[in-house]
C-alpha cells in the first residue's frame, strides 16, 4: 500500500519542519509527502530544501483558499492508494504508517481517523489544552473514544485518511473551513463507505500555544457545528448543546451570586465539584499539578468558547435564518 501524506501549510514553517522530521523516522517507507503552501506570507521553501533528499517530497504554492480546498488540490496531484491528512502542527510517531497499513489490510476501511495526544516536549499550556480536548469530562472526549472504532465515527482532519476511491467518488471537500472535515466524514458515510477509528494511530497535536488562540479556535468550532447542521440537519445531536447549556449555567450562577439568590449555593457546589473532577483527573493523567491547574482554565475556555460560538450562529443562521 502506497500512502500520499497531505499537509496544507499557512505561515507555519517551523511547525512544518518539526512535522517533516518525524516523517523521516517512519518505519514504513512506502509514502510520498505533498506540502501545499496555501497563500502563506511566510513560506516554507527553506524547510522544503532541508528534506528534499530525505523524503519523496512535493511542494506546491497556490493562492489562499482555506484548508479544505487546499487538500482537494493535493488529492488531485497525489499518487497514493490512500491519502493521509495531517495538520501542520502535528508530530507523527515513527510507527504510525506501519500501524495504519497493518490495520487497513486487516479491516479494509474506506476512511479512518486516529486520536491525538500531548507529546512530552509540549509546554504545560499545550498539555492542558490537549487534556481538555480529549478528556471524558469535556466534549473533546468523543474524538478518540474506543467505543467509536466503527459505525458513526467521524474522522477529523488533523489525523485522517481516505482511500483513492473515496476521493474519486466524492470529489473531496465541499467546504473549505467551518467544520469542513466533519461535513466530509458525514458525506463519506452517507455514500455507504466504511469509516472507523484506528485507536493506536495516535498523533501528537500541538493545537494552540496560548489560551487566547485556543479561545478563538474553539469559538470557531462552535460556529462550525451550526454550519454542519445546514448541510446535515440530522447530525445536530443533544450532546452538541451541552457547551451552550454549561455556558448559560455559568452566566446564571454569576447572576445568582450577584443577586444573592438562594439557588447560588447549589450552583456553586456543582461548579466546584466539576473543577475538582477536572483537576484530579488531569493530575492523574499528566502527573503534574501545574498542568492540572491549567487544565481547569483550558476546559473552561473550551466549554464557554464553543458554547458562545454555537449560540451565536444558532441565533444568526437558524433563528434569524441569515446566511
Amino acid at each position: 500500500m502506497f500512502f500520499s501524506i497531505i499537509i496544507p501549510v499557512y505561515n507555519r514553517p517551523q511547525e512544518l519542519d518539526e512535522l517533516l522530521y518525524t516523517l523521516t523516522l517512519q518505519t514504513y517507507t512506502q509514502f510520498e509527502v505533498l506540502v501545499i503552501e496555501d497563500g502563506s506570507k511566510i513560506d516554507a521553501r527553506h524547510v522544503i530544501k532541508e528534506y528534499e533528499d530525505k523524503l519523496d517530497l512535493h511542494y506546491y504554492v497556490k493562492e489562499n483558499e482555506g484548508q479544505g480546498f487546499t487538500r482537494n488540490y493535493a488529492f488531485a496531484r497525489a499518487r497514493g492508494d490512500y491519502f493521509v491528512i495531517f495538520d501542520s502542527d502535528c508530530l507523527i510517531p515513527g510507527d504510525y504508517l506501519e500501524i495504519v497499513s497493518a490495520y487497513l489490510l486487516k479491516h479494509q476501511l474506506d476512511a479512518y481517523g486516529g486520536p491525538d495526544a500531548a507529546h512530552i516536549s509540549f509546554t504545560a499550556i499545550q498539555k492542558a489544552i490537549s487534556y481538555s480536548m480529549t478528556s471524558p469530562f469535556t466534549t473533546g472526549g468523543i474524538r478518540g473514544n474506543k467505543k467509536r472504532i466503527g459505525g458513526s465515527f467521524h474522522p477529523r482532519s488533523f489525523n485522517m485518511g481516505i482511500s483513492r476511491r473515496v476521493w474519486e467518488e466524492t470529489n473531496g471537500f465541499i467546504l473549505t473551513r467551518l467544520g469542513e472535515d466533519i461535513e466530509y466524514s458525514i458525506r463519506i458515510q452517507s455514500l455507504g463507505f466504511k469509516t472507523g477509528l484506528i485507536p493506536e494511530a495516535v498523533v501528537y497535536h500541538k493545537r494552540r500555544t496560548n489560551f487566547l488562540q485556543f479561545y478563538k479556535q474553539i469559538h470557531f468550532f462552535g460556529r462550525a457545528r451550526i454550519n454542519i447542521y445546514i448541510y446535515h440537519p440530522s447530525q445536530l445531536k443533544l450532546i452538541h448543546f451541552f457547551p451552550a447549556i454549561a455556558t448559560l449555567f455559568v452566566i446564571f450562577t454569576a447572576l445568582a451570586n450577584v443577586l444573592n439568590l438562594r439557588v447560588a449555593g447549589i450552583c456553586n457546589f456543582f461548579i466546584a465539584l466539576y473543577i475538582l473532577l477536572l483537576f484530579f483527573h488531569s493530575w492523574n493523567a499528566n502527573k503534574s499539578a501545574k498542568v492540572a491547574f491549567l487544565s481547569i482554565i483550558s476546559a473552561s475556555i473550551q466549554l464557554i468558547a464553543y458554547g458562545l460560538g454555537f449560540m451565536q450562529d444558532f441565533w444568526k443562521k437558524i433563528i434569524l435564518k441569515h446566511s
